[in-house]
């Protein structure tokens, strides 16, 4: 059987693999980043919502910096921090997590 948590993280693996192109893969898409990263952005976006949808806050985390750090890339900083900063209070424990340290440093780098 699948395991609930399956759909979010391969959906965010999805939208991260369409963003971190291999070089041959960059070859062929040179001049196509925008339709690669509203691609990439419908992942995420996906992502979160079936973690939201299954209460996979780990996973919604997961989904969010990576759709945060697309948004940063794109200059979307404000919604991006406002994003993020929402799911990040959410916890109350694991800040030593990786998960969490990630979160906080895009936090702070988008202040």
């Amino acid at each position: 059987a699948v395991p609930r948590y399956a759909p979010a993280g391969l959906l965010g693996t999805s939208g991260l693999s369409t963003v971190s192109p291999s070089s041959e893969q960059r070859e062929r898409i040179e001049g196509q980043e925008t339709e690669i990263e509203a691609q990439a952005e419908a992942c995420f976006l996906k992502a979160i919502s079936v973690a939201q949808s299954q209460q996979a806050k780990s996973w919604e985390l997961r989904a969010t910096v990576s759709l945060c750090r697309l948004w940063q890339k794109q200059g979307k900083r404000a919604e991006a921090r406002q994003m993020l900063t929402e799911i990040y209070g959410w916890f109350t424990e694991g800040f030593d997590t990786a998960d969490l340290k990630e979160a906080k440093a895009l936090l702070e780098a988008l202040e």
